[in-house]
């Protein structure tokens, strides 16, 4: 630079650094050249086997082979006693745990999974196989419910009355102490919809020992019993335990597990709900789930008020004031009063349009029409509304005389089966005539069922009710379950005549142990056990089953080794089955559960 001639050296470096850029674009292109090779490779090789897969399905006809899903043998060991009458998600040892405000300690509290047992619940001392239907009405053995504080406190009324190993049910009721039968004729009388078929399906809140339900049985009515498991002791239990129709719950804070519009009457008995209380709120529930031109029966305080006030521990005029109170709430809620002799008052649920017009016109009106966002059905862990759920034009054809009579309507689709994703007529109709072969198949592989040795059956997961339809000749009741996570079909269960509840199969169900004599799941596990631990269904099967008591499984061939293993490591005897059309990917196992006796026992 000094001598004013130019260096070489930017030159070099120039031309360093585009030999250096050629080279890697060169590097690059080879590189994607490479990859695409590789890519169209692999999508090669993906593409004979998809190929070579389809081309086996086409060329044969037969199924294919699942391998079939395997687990350890497991045996369970035997709860202690003290876990006999154990109800999972109302255990009176939790109950301290919640609230006593509108009494919300009684509702579903189920234990998390690391509470759960992994136990078998033993009977009671001196179980005995249930007493057959229809004998078990009317009498029950007394080891099979040993409770005695409801024996001294309510046989002065008729409930129930011990007598040697074994407790009578004579049919009385603190409101019908000249026996039920006499107590419906009254109601028949006030109801004529009674006899003739327009009333099928009731619910009877605070039932004592169902024994209304279990009249109303004879009259070609199904009632499903309801009662909290409270300082009563045990008032479901003693409900199945005759065979009558009954589930675990209590109107509190939560909605009751069945959709709107499904009975065709609700009744009270002196049930000790205050009715009038909380803004009238348990009235509205009654409200949602009474379809309309259905009925509420109530007997008791404050109906009669005038004869009665002395024997209820209060004044006429503070029974004048709840009875009054009571009407003008009823009346806000579009219910008419229908009729009342001596004891019984009849209002009647209206399905005039017009009344629930009027409430969604008055701004000021209490309590005021639901609004499109609170869906009428949700009813799993769904808070009471202090709203009125006006009924919609789809369930017009729906309402307590417009429906069909019992029993045609069994066979009639429902105007409600167009709610149902996929759901039709036709529909329907297949579903009916697949469970019709269905169960004719499972009347071969288990000869009890239609027979006096089942009475308590529950349908683990149905759709239509079709199980319990092409049961229902039989001398047995079906609870249908619709799973809370599935579509919701069971207001087509309730509006074709028959009885279910809205459940989710990852808890315990709503009742006490030894209650059922048959299970059915159709595809439960197939269906649910993404959600639900198998092992834990299983054993909340146990616990609900009555020794002796029998399981069909009804499921894909994937699952049937493990759950055969499970059932063996429970003590129950089982064999597989052919379905009715023999086909591989499905199995049918049939199961009873042993009697057996705790190794503790103390007699």
């Amino acid at each position: 630079m000094k001598s004013g001639k130019q260096s070489s050296q930017p030159e070099k470096g120039t031309s360093r650094i585009l030999s250096l850029t050629v080279l890697f674009i060169a590097f690059c292109g080879f590189s994607f050249y490479l990859g695409g090779i590789f890519c169209s490779e692999r999508d090669k090789i993906e593409a004979k086997d998809v190929t070579r897969t389809t081309t086996k399905a086409v060329a044969s006809p037969k199924e294919p082979t699942v391998t079939p899903i395997q687990i350890k043998s497991v045996s369970f060991p035997e709860c202690g006693s003290e876990f006999q009458d154990y109800t999972p998600c109302t255990d009176p040892k939790r109950w301290k745990k919640y609230g006593v405000h509108r009494l919300s300690f009684l509702e579903r509290h189920c234990p998390p999974v690391y509470e759960k047992n992994e136990c078998l619940i033993p009977p009671p001392d001196g179980y005995k196989p249930p007493i057959r239907w229809p004998k078990s009405r009317e009498q029950c053995w007394y080891r099979n419910v040993p409770y005695d504080w409801i024996n001294k406190q309510k046989s002065n009324q008729h409930w129930l009355k011990k007598e040697g190993d074994k407790f009578h049910f004579p049919g009385g009721g603190t409101m019908f102490p000249r026996g039920v039968s006499h107590y419906v004729d009254l109601m028949q009388d006030l109801i004529p919809e009674m006899k003739d078929g327009t009333v099928r399906t009731a619910i009877d809140t605070g039932c004592g020992v169902a024994s209304w339900g279990g009249d109303l049985l004879d009259r070609g009515i199904l009632s499903l019993s309801l009662a909290p498991r409270d300082n009563h002791e045990a008032q479901v239990q003693f409900a199945l335990e005759r065979g009558i129709p009954a589930i675990l719950g209590i109107i509190s804070t939560q909605r009751l597990p069945f959709p709107s519009n499904a009975f065709d009457m609700a009744h009270c008995s002196r049930c000790l709900i205050p009715w009038t209380e909380f803004g009238g709120i348990y009235l509205l529930e009654i409200h949602r789930i009474v379809r309309p031109g259905g009925f509420w029966v109530l007997s008791g305080p404050p109906v009669n008020y005038n004869r009665r006030w002395r024997g209820w521990n209060t004044t006429m005029e503070d029974q004048k004031s709840d009875y009054n109170k009571l009407q003008s709430l009823l009346t806000s809620m579009c219910f008419k009063k229908y009729a009342q002799k001596d004891d019984i008052a009849v209002w009647q649920k209206l399905s005039d349009k017009s009344c629930y017009d009027k409430i969604a016109k008055n701004m000021e009106a209490y309590p005021p029409k639901c609004d499109d966002s609170i869906e009428p059905d949700s009813a799993w862990y769904t808070p009471l509304r202090p709203c009125v759920v006006a009924p919609t034009p789809k369930v017009k054809k729906s309402a307590l005389g417009s429906i069909p009579k019992w029993p045609e309507r069994l066979n009639v689709a429902p105007e409600r089966i167009g709610d149902v994703h996929g759901g039709s007529a036709n529909g329907l109709k297949h579903d009916d005539g697949k469970w019709k072969n269905r169960v004719k198949h499972y009347k071969k592989v288990l000869p009890a069922l239609g027979t006096d040795k089942i009475r308590n059956v529950m349908d683990m997961n149905t759709v239509y009710g079709g199980f319990a339809a092409a049961l229902i000749k039989d001398p047995i009741w079906v609870m249908n379950v619709v799973s809370s996570y599935s579509a919701n079909s069971l207001p087509v269960v309730f509006d074709r005549g028959l009885i279910g509840t809205y459940h989710d199969w990852c808890e315990a169900f709503s009742t006490y142990p030894r209650t059922y004599d048959l299970l059915h799941l159709d595809s439960l596990f197939t269906l649910e056990s993404h959600r639900c631990e198998m092992k834990y269904v299983l054993l909340e099967m146990d616990r609900i089953l009555r020794p002796s008591g029998y399981v069909i499984i009804r499921e894909s061939s994937y699952f049937m080794d493990a759950i055969t293993t499970l059932a063996k490591g429970m003590r129950w005897s089982c064999r597989k089955e052919e379905t009715e059309y023999a086909v591989k990917s499905e199995k049918i196992l049939v199961c009873q559960k042993k009697l057996w006796f705790s190794s503790n026992q103390t007699s």
